[in-house]
């Protein structure tokens, strides 16, 4: 029992502080509709390690985690660039070519590393389980500030994503807000993706904010409620990795998924039950 407290607690604690963040960028992306806008900004952070180790240096120096951030920051303004405005080519068309092409270009550099399906696989799934107690500090304080940030900032970025018709009216420049929403987005991409990878980067902003939707309007409960699926969907995933001896992030994933999948059939049971209860 101490043996499986001592390897899964700092996983645990990474997985129980971080995803409240993410849950709230993703209630902003799936409102959007630009759901792959993580991933591809996180495939361009990953870009940005790739490219660091293949310099010679090592995925928990400090020159990685500037290279990675300078890509995203690349990437934020790309994707600014990229806003609808009429345009007769979709937002989530260029957002996938961005992705694309980032993953492509991180395949290129890592074949020129002895160890480049390792590099892969760790940029894809990650190493929760292996994450250090220095990491799991340093990116919750990291969150915390930003999360400061988009609290002061709130109302800006509530009309920049559910009514930037009236955020117009107002005179604000959508551009520079929207830069700094995907600054500060890609920031917090950016500090998870070196411990849980992609996919499971993509999982967290995604699956919690789409089960919330699902149940809930109200944007506070909403996010509330991603939150909790998204903490014991994380509980039930390392659970069924340590016991099952299976990847930590993957499990994770389909713990989420699952949650999905079960939030999905009390949904459409929902209206059912309405009705049953009404006669």
């Amino acid at each position: 029992m101490n043996e499986a407290f001592e390897i899964m607690r700092w996983p645990f604690l990474a997985c129980l502080l971080l995803p409240g963040l993410l849950v709230y960028f993703g209630l902003h992306i799936v409102r959007r509709e630009i759901i792959f806008v993580d991933l591809a900004l996180a495939q361009v952070a990953a870009f940005g390690i790739c490219l660091a180790i293949l310099l010679g240096h090592d995925a928990h120096d400090w020159q990685t985690t500037a290279w990675s951030a300078g890509f995203t920051l690349v990437g934020a303004a790309l994707l600014t660039l990229t806003r609808p405005s009429g345009k007769r080519v979709p937002q989530e068309a260029l957002i996938g070519i961005v992705y694309v092409v980032a993953a492509a270009a991180g395949l290129l550099l890592l074949s020129r590393s002895p160890e480049g399906n390792e590099e892969l696989r760790k940029t894809l799934v990650g190493e929760v389980l292996l994450v250090r107690p220095s990491e799991v500090l340093r990116t919750f304080a990291l969150f915390v500030a930003i999360g400061v940030v988009l609290a002061l900032l709130r109302r800006q970025f509530h009309l920049l994503t559910f009514d930037p018709q009236k955020a117009r009216e107002k005179g604000m420049r959508l551009w520079l807000w929207d830069f700094l929403f995907y600054a500060l987005f890609g920031a917090a991409v950016t500090s998870f993706v070196r411990m849980g990878g992609v996919l499971l980067v993509f999982s967290y902003l995604i699956i919690p904010a789409v089960c919330a939707r699902l149940v809930v309007k109200t944007l506070a409960v909403q996010l509330a409620l991603g939150w909790i699926v998204a903490t014991v969907a994380s509980v039930g995933g390392l659970y069924g990795s340590y016991h099952l001896d299976l990847p930590t992030g993957a499990a994770i994933v389909c713990s989420l998924g699952l949650a999905l999948i079960l939030t999905g059939l009390w949904r459409a049971a929902a209206p059912a039950r309405t009705r049953i209860s009404s006669q």
